[in-house]
């Protein structure tokens, strides 16, 4: 049986004991019961304040959708915002409330989800305060082997990539913290509650425990392999499949045949997948109420699967295919197009780059990445 950090809490009552305890969480918060992180902490120890990171630690805010400060109308406990306009940062002020920070949210394990820099701007902050800093530790879905993609640049930081990790990195969150406490040297009191019954090869499907979906775009743990590649949509003007019952499986926009891009994806035989014509209006998003021509893509085979090569060749087919096709403009004036952020590195946008070079070029990165990580494992 594999068993989450939370469910072996009782095992480190002296860490919390007489302390006031401050929680990072969200929905996937859970015991393998589905008892809330927040009560566990609630009924055992003196929860004095919550953060709440994206999404909201009930999840009942959407994507990219900002934070106030309230009290949890079920606990009475404060909560406070780690994702507001001005800062995603730990104030000296909410730090003043507790003597130690427990961080529990579920990865999934791509350097694009934002859960893991509010860990690592949680954890650098607490370092400065002299707060101890405890990661109840959760399963990489995507297992704690498999590394894709290129290592993000230096200058390329934001919010949907702040720390050099691989596009698909293989360390769970204890891990990265572990790592980057290391190598930035920020000297944190760092605790780790380690996971029980994992093993580095195991996806999720094999270690018996139920999908909690860590957001609303995240439906699926097949959703959460095939985002690995198909997140780079998010930075062009092709729907990602948001505002669908398939985001991030089904990918289109109003300029493209859908069954002349199926019938040239199948057509390259990429391992693990197969892919379907499919037309479909999102709701919300890109292309809200438009009809928009595409494919959905279908896992055949887990293990020979490598989604960011699916994400990556789906992208450039369809910029060499379709002339509407473009990249989007930075968000504000003076900073990056959102593919450089999610890339990385602005190798998406060279005009002449291909999918196959490009991919050789990201597996020598990614074997440097593979290789230093090691040093970090926490688990077989």
């Amino acid at each position: 049986m594999v068993l989450n950090g939370i469910d072996s809490i009782t095992k480190y009552r002296d860490l919390f004991e007489g302390k006031r305890v401050g929680l990072i969480t969200a929905p996937t918060g859970l015991t393998k019961d589905f008892k809330s992180t927040i009560s566990i902490l609630h009924e055992n120890f003196h929860l004095a304040a919550m953060f709440s990171p994206e999404h909201g630690v009930r999840g009942d805010l959407d994507a990219g959708a900002l934070v106030d400060t309230y009290m949890d109308p079920i606990t009475g406990v404060p909560v406070y915002s780690l994702y507001r306009k001005d800062s995603k940062r730990l104030t000296q002020e909410m730090l003043n409330e507790v003597d130690i920070m427990v961080y529990d949210i579920q990865d999934v394990g791509v350097r694009y989800y934002t859960f893991i820099y509010t860990m690592l701007y949680a954890l650098e902050d607490c370092a400065k305060a002299g707060v101890e800093f405890v990661v109840l530790d959760r399963v990489n879905p995507l297992d704690g082997v498999t590394v894709e993609g290129n290592i993000l640049k230096p200058g390329f930081k934001s919010f949907v990539g702040n720390y050099e990790l691989a596009a698909r990195y293989g360390l769970t969150a204890g891990e990265i913290a572990t790592m980057a406490n290391d190598q930035m040297n920020w000297k944190a009191s760092l605790h780790v509650v380690r996971l029980e019954g994992w093993e580095r090869s195991m996806s999720f499907p094999d270690t018996g425990l139920t999908w909690v979906h860590p957001s609303l775009g995240i439906p699926r743990y097949e959703t959460a392999l095939l985002y690995t590649g198909t997140c780079l949509f998010e930075g062009t003007n092709c729907s990602e499949g948001r505002g669908t019952t398939f985001p991030f499986e089904m990918i289109g926009a109003p300029f493209i045949q859908a069954q002349q891009l199926a019938d040239e994806m199948n057509a390259k035989r990429l391992l693990g997948v197969r892919f379907r014509p499919v037309h479909f209006k999102p709701t919300s998003s890109k292309h809200q109420g438009e009809l928009c021509g595409g494919v959905q893509i279908y896992i055949t085979d887990i293990q020979a699967l490598k989604p960011l090569e699916v994400g990556v060749t789906l992208l450039f087919a369809i910029r060499d295919m379709y002339e509407e096709f473009l990249f989007l403009p930075p968000v504000k004036e003076g900073s990056r197009p959102f593919i450089d952020l999610l890339g990385g590195d602005s190798v998406y946008r060279k005009e002449h780059i291909q999918a196959k070079p490009l991919l050789e070029q990201f597996a020598e990165e990614s074997r440097q990445f593979a290789d230093m990580k090691q040093q970090y494992h926490l688990y077989r």
